[in-house]
């Protein structure tokens, strides 16, 4: 059998188990001498010392309602569906966003780019005035804030909201938007806001 030269030598050796990213491992966790590593029973800490491990787009959820607009930042938003155009995100029912955002008919969903990490931190911040400068934004369709200067944007109007946990998946259609902002997308990785590399 012939290999390629092009292929890198893969460890032979497994790389060493981090504690997960500063989490103390649960009793009954951690490496067997001699074989592969115990799992993790299922816990708040198990998700949240995977989920360090899973690089995500950021986004800006926002709506508009008594009288004043309110947004955060989410890593959970996705594409559902192209026909119709769906998304979805996880929204906390705890957050101080979530009593506008429950009776919102329509959101706004914005990619920010790798420049805009002190922007995803102002929106991920408790107790801040997200919309007050620096923050730029405008009122779009269906009186919805729209962030300026992100990469893309949608406007979508709500179609479900389901229970899970302490959260809500939000499914929404998107009605109108703008893809063709400059940049290249920021991620969120072991609790940090990133660039991406090629």
């Amino acid at each position: 059998m012939t290999v390629s030269s092009q292929l890198r030598t893969l460890p032979t050796a497994p790389e060493p188990r981090a504690a997960a990213d500063d989490l103390p491992a649960p009793a009954g966790a951690g490496d067997v001498p001699g074989g592969p590593a115990a799992p993790w029973p299922g816990s708040p800490e198990l998700l949240k010392a995977v989920f360090r491990r899973h690089a995500a787009g950021v986004a800006v959820v926002t709506a508009y309602g008594d009288g004043r607009p309110v947004g955060f930042t989410a890593t959970s938003v996705n594409s559902v569906a192209a026909e119709p155009p769906l998304i979805s995100f996880g929204a906390g029912t705890g957050s101080s966003s979530w009593p506008v955002l429950a009776e919102a008919e329509y959101i706004g969903v914005h990619i920010l780019g790798e420049h805009q990490g002190e922007l995803a931190a102002t929106f991920a911040r408790g107790g801040a005035d997200r919309f007050a400068p620096p923050t730029r934004w405008h009122h779009g369709p269906e009186d919805v804030p729209v962030l300026d200067g992100v990469l893309a944007w949608l406007v979508c109007r709500v179609r479900a909201k389901i229970p899970a946990g302490d959260h809500r998946i939000v499914i929404a259609e998107a009605v109108a938007g703008d893809p063709a902002g400059a940049g290249r997308p920021l991620l969120y990785h072991r609790g940090r806001f990133n660039a991406l590399r090629d």
